[in-house]
């Protein structure tokens, strides 16, 4: 057969697991692994289609590489075939010869299936069509594929079933892994801009005593040997703070947190957060670190700070607008929304925009309500809201002048918080009379009030210096630079139901 009737490779008709099984009894009764324990790679896809981009068709190499991957696709055509092989860097087609190869070894080949894993040794040729492959000398079976892969034309499309097999996912739709090798940079970028100025990288406890740094339901876990239940950590914060406390001035971590709350495109039980903290600064000045450590991180993804989110252009570059969250609300309800406002007519209003509300709530909190449930969906370019209400920040400082708000911002785009960060409250009486006040919120019905911490009080009353930090979601981070509609999408392995 000639070479130049390569390269449309369809897939064959595949297997059914039964005869792969049956094929792999029969490799081990002729004394052939199945399973082999290592092959020597000389070469990866990629690199050999960049260092033979020159070849002419029909030229043929005296180089001789060694590569190994999965069986994508199989062409049979009697005495020759053509396998595609894919590796981590991209697809190579195989040229197989009988007369190369040697009868034997050639029906060997021809018993292998789509998505077995196999090693294959070649000169680097191409062919008269201009297809870069590899004319096979030898091929050695790696690892028996039991399972069929997805038939190629229809692939794997169904969402839950991607999210569920992400190792077929991967294998069948490879541009996924382009979501994932940029994540790979944008957390490296963060780590790497977040280190350039001075943090350092520590790591704190998952398993908590109490739980704490955020307002979230915890996930609970008990402990044998001490006798005792402990919680996943909601966030690192108080014990980064304990951190400062004990004379480090710049720290950050790159943290998996838990929240035992709902699943949807923007949550997910298990999730990644960046949390850093820097003495002798301030709100203003962690807010300014906040927005250079994403931009580094879409440069890093992207190339630019201008980019698209799901048919929305957003504009990362410069230096972001800061307005407060009293003066956005009656921007968009087009009434004053302030303290000065009565509590009737606060609840008025929350009742009017029909936003369910619960008895002992302050006007901090209605406030607040209004903001998240009629505000924030419209900010839709990079915004910090400022002055969050004290009632919904018990670790923020006050603003100076001020007993309802505090300096505290959380960064909106395209109408998500992707950040939330604040002056750290330092002052010993005033973060018990916090945490007295979220325990009495837990004891009304509030599962995700704070507990109380008197270990941290007792680190506050030895003095923490003043502090600027705050928390970066890397998930939906990924999720805007990636242009990614679900966190899903950028999870490798994200929590689902069980299966039926």
């Amino acid at each position: 057969m000639a070479e130049t009737d390569d390269p449309i490779i369809d897939p064959i008709i595949d297997d059914p697991i039964e005869v792969r099984k049956s094929k792999r009894e029969a490799l081990l009764e002729q004394g052939i692994e199945a399973y082999a324990r290592h092959f020597e790679v000389t070469a990866h896809n990629r690199e050999l289609e960049e260092r033979y981009a020159g070849l002419a068709d029909g030229e043929t190499t005296a180089e001789v590489v060694r590569i190994a991957g999965r069986v994508m696709a199989i062409r049979d055509q009697g005495k020759a075939s053509f396998f595609v092989l894919r590796d981590s860097t991209g697809d190579i087609q195989l040229f197989n010869r009988i007369d190369a190869l040697g009868e034997e070894h050639f029906a060997f080949i021809k018993d292998l299936d789509v998505g077995d894993w196999i090693g294959a040794t070649g000169a680097v040729i191409r062919t008269r069509r201009g297809q870069l492959s590899i004319a096979t000398q030898r091929i050695d079976l790696l690892t028996k594929s039991l399972r069929p892969l997805p038939e190629k034309f229809h692939g794997l499309t169904d969402k839950e079933t991607r999210y569920r097999q992400r190792y077929v996912d991967l294998v069948m739709n490879p541009d996924i892994r382009v979501v994932f090798e940029k994540r790979f940079r944008i957390v490296a970028a963060l780590r790497q801009a977040a280190q350039q100025r001075g943090f350092l990288e520590v790591e704190t406890p998952m398993l908590h005593p109490i739980p704490g740094g955020a307002t979230a339901k915890p996930f609970v876990t008990h402990h044998n040997a001490l006798g005792r239940d402990f919680y996943l950590r909601i966030a690192p914060e108080l014990n980064l703070k304990r951190l400062l406390v004990g004379g480090f001035e710049r720290v950050f971590e790159i943290n998996r947190s838990f929240r035992n709350e709902g699943m949807d495109p923007q949550h997910n039980p298990e999730f990644t957060m960046l949390e850093a903290y820097q003495a002798y600064t301030d709100m203003h000045g962690i807010r300014d670190f906040t927005r250079e450590l994403i931009q580094e991180a879409c440069l890093a993804a992207n190339g630019t700070l201008k980019i698209n989110y799901q048919g929305t252009d957003i504009d990362l570059s410069g230096i972001w607008p800061s307005k407060t969250m009293v003066e956005l609300t009656s921007e968009v309800l087009g009434e004053e929304i302030s303290f000065n406002r009565t509590l009737t007519e606060l609840k008025t209003l929350v009742n009017r925009y029909q936003i369910s509300s619960q008895d002992g709530w302050g006007k901090g909190k209605l406030i607040t309500e209004l903001y998240e449930n009629l505000v924030e969906s419209k900010l839709t370019q990079p915004t910090f809201v400022t002055e969050h209400p004290l009632e919904t920040s018990p670790l923020a400082k006050k603003k100076e002048g001020s007993n309802d708000v505090t300096d505290r911002f959380e960064l909106l785009i395209c109408g998500r918080e992707f950040a939330n960060g604040f002056s750290e409250l330092n002052d010993p009486i005033d973060q018990r009379e916090r945490f007295t006040a979220q325990v009495a919120a837990k004891a009304a019905g509030d599962e995700e009030a704070m507990g109380f911490d008197e270990d941290y009080i007792r680190a506050l009353e030895y003095g923490m210096p003043p502090a600027g930090g705050v928390g970066i979601g890397v998930d939906r981070l990924v999720m805007l630079l990636t242009d990614s509609p679900s966190i899903r999408d950028v999870l490798l392995f994200p929590h689902m139901r069980d299966e039926a």
